[in-house]
C-alpha cells in the first residue's frame, strides 16, 4: 500500500471516529482533504467513496460506531399470560356481591304500578355514629335497583319528590325483594283572574305549607316558588296553598288535598288588577321622571312604594289612595281597583288639585281600549 493509501485510510478512520463521537459530522458528506509534506492538497474522496461502501456492506462501521460490548447475563422476569390476569368483575375479586341481593321498588300506593324512575334511594346504617347521624351506605338513582349487603339490619329511604318513606329491612343469606308503598300523589297548580281573564306565567308563583299551625301559629313551608302547571309530588294529606300575582297585596289561600296516586289540580281565582300610573302635564302628555309613587289602603297602610315615570303594580280588588311626588309637588287621588280590569292611570300635575284620567285594559294584557 502505498502512502498516499495509507494516510487516506488513516484520515478516514479518524473522521469515522469523530462522527461515531459526534464530532465533524458536518464534514461527512463532504470531500476530504490530506496536506503532503510537500505543501499540496491531495483529494482522497475516491478512495473515500470505497471504503465508506466496503464498511457498510462489512459490518466495519456498525463496529466502529457501536463496538461490541458484551451480552451480560440477567434472568429476565417472566411475564404472566394476559389471561392469568384478575377479573374485578369476578365473584372471588368481588366481595360485596357474594353478600346477598336486596332488590327494592316502589309505588304510589298499594294497587299501583312500580315507579320506573325519579326515586332516589338511600340505604343508611340504623345506628348513629358519634355525631349522632345515621350512616350512609349506600345511593341509587332511577326506579327499581338493587343493593347487595352483608346480613344485619338496615333503614331504607326512598324519595319521589317531596314525597318520601322509610322501613326498616333485615337481611339474611337469602336474596330479598322489597316494594315500599309512598302513599304519595301529585298537585299541579294554576290560577285565573276573576271572570277567567289569564295570568302571565311569570308574574304568578305559589308557595305550599303544612296543613297544622305550630305553637306560634305559623305553618311551615314545605315548598317555596313553584312555577304555575308543574306537578310536585307529595306525600297524600292535606296542605295550604298560598297565591301570589304580582308582589303587592293579590294573594290568596287555599286549602287542598292530595290522594295517593293521583294528580290533583287546583285552579284559584284572582280578584285582581293592573295599574300602570304614571304623572303627566296634560293629558296623553310625557311622563315625568324621578317622581315618587306611594300606594296606600283608605286606613293609611303602605302598599308599595316606588321610584320612576312609570309604577306598575298588581292589587287586590279594593280602594286605595294614589300619591305622586316630583320635586316639590305632591299630587294624590283616591283610586278604585275592578277584579279583572287592568287600567293605565295619568296623574295631571297642575297647580291646583290633581286630575285624574283612566284607560280601562282588558285582563289580557293587551293595548288600552278606546
Amino acid at each position: 500500500m502505498s502512502r498516499f493509501h495509507r494516510v487516506c485510510k488513516v484520515t478516514f478512520i479518524r473522521k469515522s471516529l469523530e462522527i461515531a463521537t459526534g464530532f465533524g459530522s458536518n464534514r461527512f458528506m463532504g470531500v476530504f482533504f490530506h496536506q503532503s509534506a510537500r505543501g499540496r492538497l491531495i483529494s482522497c474522496k475516491p478512495l473515500l467513496a470505497g471504503l465508506v461502501a466496503s464498511l457498510f456492506a462489512t459490518g466495519a462501521f456498525a463496529q466502529v460506531l457501536a463496538p461490541d460490548m458484551g451480552t451480560p447475563d440477567a434472568d429476565l422476569p417472566v411475564l404472566p399470560n394476559i389471561n392469568q390476569y384478575a377479573n374485578p368483575k369476578a365473584p372471588a375479586n368481588n366481595p360485596i356481591a357474594n353478600e346477598p341481593e336486596l332488590i327494592l321498588s316502589a309505588k304510589l300506593a298499594e294497587n299501583g304500578e312500580n315507579i320506573g324512575r325519579g326515586l332516589v334511594w338511600r340505604v343508611f346504617s340504623p345506628e348513629p355514629d358519634a355525631d349522632g347521624k345515621l350512616q350512609l351506605l349506600a345511593t341509587s338513582k332511577g326506579g327499581t335497583t338493587s343493593f347487595n349487603l352483608a346480613p344485619g339490619s338496615y333503614l331504607v329511604h326512598v324519595a319521589f319528590g317531596r314525597a318520601g318513606a322509610t322501613k326498616r329491612v333485615t337481611m339474611t343469606r337469602v336474596k330479598r325483594n322489597e316494594t315500599m308503598i309512598l302513599d304519595a300523589g301529585g298537585v299541579k297548580l294554576n290560577a285565573v283572574l276573576s271572570g277567567g281573564g289569564r295570568i302571565p306565567q311569570d308574574q304568578l308563583r305559589f308557595s305550599i305549607y303544612e296543613d297544622h299551625e305550630d305553637a306560634s301559629g305559623e305553618r311551615a313551608l314545605i315548598i317555596p316558588d313553584v312555577k304555575p302547571e308543574s306537578v310536585v309530588r307529595l306525600n297524600a294529606g292535606t296542605y295550604q296553598i298560598v297565591s301570589n300575582y304580582g308582589t303587592a297585596n293579590a294573594v290568596i289561600r287555599a286549602d287542598i288535598r292530595v290522594e295517593a296516586g293521583k294528580i290533583t289540580e287546583a285552579n284559584v281565582e284572582h280578584r285582581a288588577a293592573q295599574l300602570t300610573m304614571k304623572l303627566v302635564r296634560e293629558t296623553g302628555g310625557e311622563a315625568l321622571a324621578d317622581t315618587a309613587w306611594s300606594v296606600l289602603t283608605t286606613s293609611g297602610d303602605i302598599v308599595r312604594e316606588s321610584v320612576g315615570a312609570f309604577a306598575s303594580i298588581v292589587l287586590a280588588e279594593g280602594e286605595y289612595i294614589i300619591i305622586a311626588k316630583n320635586k316639590d309637588k305632591i299630587y294624590q287621588r283616591d283610586f278604585k281597583v275592578v277584579a279583572g280590569r287592568n287600567q293605565d292611570v295619568e296623574l295631571i300635575a297642575t297647580n291646583g288639585a290633581s286630575a285624574t284620567t283612566t284607560a280601562n285594559q282588558p285582563a289580557g294584557g293587551e293595548e288600552p281600549l278606546d
